[in-house]
């Protein structure tokens, strides 16, 4: 049995870190994360008690997933360790076909007892399901992989750096804010650590150690005389690295319009800290958008949210077919406009692509969570809507014969279904950086970091929101802006892309608690893109006094 546990942050802001995190497992003391888990011998034989059973009772398919997946979780505020949260959560998932109908049971009790009960549960399920299962489960073939093994390419394991190290890592980064002009600041580092392994009836063995890490914070300043505040989020990015992630070398900096530093591969979260200090006050007195038409100039960090929502969930298969519709809608992207094969969802330049094998990105594994090997595919192709994300019992409704490998459950006690990849904009071919981008506009919004959005319910009408805002005029940055957000729909959007940046400019933005299904699960998902430019979308003026 899983027990699961919220910690509400407090204080960072009205962006997106206002909401609960889930911590899957039991709280453990931090040294108990370096212990060894169960070793691979093990688990296969664990593995083959559940696929024995399942075969003789008459399954005609069965999986067991076998995990351990680990959490740390440091906050701070200002000058205080708020908390330190370690928790472990190990356990068996079984997955059947019985009477052509899925069944799924879990246990953490991970010995043949425990298994056993667990599969013939899992049968149980099948067969009552049966009854009323009109059309008997398809799977796309997968050939079996025998017994193999995938690593997050990783320098350093957090779980060998000392909670001492992190803690001081954030102190630092909160009194360089204050220093600079900060009022309040909160600051968090998020590190999980999945030990998984797959084995199935069709010959696959598979044992994979994921690692994904996210710094954030959040500041404020404040304006005591006026009665306003202003807070800037982190611009950093979660990634599917180590803790090597928090190096913050210099080869990995950008340098940003208007001054700002962005961040690829590496972060310096006391340099970013500091700046978010500066624009924090500097917000405080600039000046509020104009509404009207403008060009806008958008960064990575900014941009992948939107690619998420306008893309990444619309493109999903369970959403299009209408299976997936309480958390957060179905999609406009219907079967139709792809059968039509020539369904404009973007200018000709837009080419987005589905990937789960992009170095450094969150969704990064070897294997899906039901065998496949992991892949990466075209969306939208020159534009033209080409394609879906869709897993092994899906890909028949679209007329293929192979997995696209985006299968993922959240844990061991939850059953796998279809999960968006990472989800990303090619960059432009020619190059063009993003200063060039902004010599180009004559008005224009210059966009970094995300904030808040909303979209319908069939992913197509939106606003969003961003972190700091530029006016440009003239081709030159011409100060910062206040309460600026962008109203569009995906379509009209994706087709007022005009121009991408070269694959210099290219960066992820992160996705690390992405939120779906009922009972909901969160994934792990990258955005890549350059800075990119969309001609004349409407702006709104989201002041309060306007």
């Amino acid at each position: 049995m899983k027990r699961r546990n919220f910690v509400q942050l407090a204080g960072l802001g009205a962006g997106a870190l206002m909401m609960p995190f889930p911590m899957m497992g039991k709280s453990i003391p931090v040294e108990a994360l370096l212990e060894s888990g169960m070793d691979v011998a093990t688990k296969k034989r664990m593995a083959d008690v559940a696929l024995n059973t399942a075969k003789s009772m008459g399954a005609t398919y069965a999986d067991a997933r076998i995990g351990r997946y680990l959490n740390q979780y440091v906050f701070t505020r200002e000058d205080k360790v708020q908390n330190v949260v370690n928790t472990e959560s190990f356990g068996i998932g079984i997955r059947v076909i019985a009477d052509g109908t899925w069944g799924f049971a879990s246990t953490n009790n991970v010995n043949p007892e425990g298994i056993k009960k667990a599969t013939e549960q899992a049968i149980a399920i099948a067969k009552a399901n049966a009854r009323i299962q009109k059309e008997p489960v398809k799977l796309a073939p997968v050939k079996g992989h025998g017994e193999v093994s995938w690593k997050t390419p990783i320098e350093k394991d957090f779980k060998d750096v000392p909670v001492s190290e992190k803690v001081d890592l954030l102190l630092k980064a909160n009194a360089a804010a204050m220093e600079n002009g900060a009022n309040f600041v909160n600051s968090a580092l998020f590190m999980v650590n999945e030990q998984k392994y797959f084995a199935s009836t069709e010959g696959s063995y598979i044992d994979q150690d994921v690692h994904r890490i996210w710094p954030t914070f959040g500041v404020t300043a404040i304006d005591r005389s006026a009665g306003k505040f202003k807070s800037r989020q982190a611009l950093s990015a979660p990634m599917g690295m180590g803790y090597e992630y928090m190096n913050g070398l210099a080869s990995e900096k950008v340098e940003g319009p208007a001054g700002i530093t962005l961040y690829r591969n590496s972060y310096d979260i006391v340099e970013d800290a500091t700046l978010a200090a500066k624009q924090a006050k500097e917000m405080l007195s600039a000046k509020s958008v104009e509404p009207g038409k403008y060009d806008l100039v958008l960064e990575p960090n900014h941009l992948g949210l939107t690619i998420h929502e306008s893309v990444g969930h619309p493109l999903e298969l369970d959403r299009v077919l209408g299976y997936e519709a309480n958390y957060a809608g179905t999609s406009f992207a219907t079967l139709d406009k792809w059968k039509s094969g020539d369904f404009q969802y973007g200018s000709k330049i837009v080419n987005l692509v589905a990937d789960k094998t992009q170095p450094g990105s969150l969704g990064a594994v070897g294997y899906d969570d039901e065998g496949v090997k992991c892949k990466k595919w075209d969306l939208v192709r020159n534009g033209i809507l080409v394609n879906y994300q869709a897993i092994r019992d899906q890909v028949h409704m679209i007329d293929q014969k192979e997995s696209h490998g985006c299968c993922y459950s959240q844990s061991w006690n939850d059953v796998q279904f279809q999960r968006m990849p990472n989800v990303s904009l090619e960059p432009g071919t020619e190059k063009y950086s993003a200063r060039d981008m902004i010599k180009d506009v004559e008005k224009g919004i210059y966009i970094a970091g995300r904030g808040s959005y909303s979209i319908d319910q069939q992913r197509y009408n939106f606003q969003f929101g961003g972190t700091v805002f530029y006016e440009i005029k003239n081709g030159e940055i011409a100060g910062m802006l206040n309460d600026v957000a962008y109203q569009s729909n995906t379509q009209e959007f994706w087709n007022s892309c005009t121009k991408i940046c070269d694959e210099n400019d290219y960066r992820l933005f992160g996705s690390f608690f992405d939120g779906k299904g009922q009972p909901s699960q969160v994934s792990a998902v990258s955005h890549g893109s350059s800075t990119t430019r969309f001609n004349g979308v409407n702006v709104i003026n989201t002041g309060r006094n306007v």
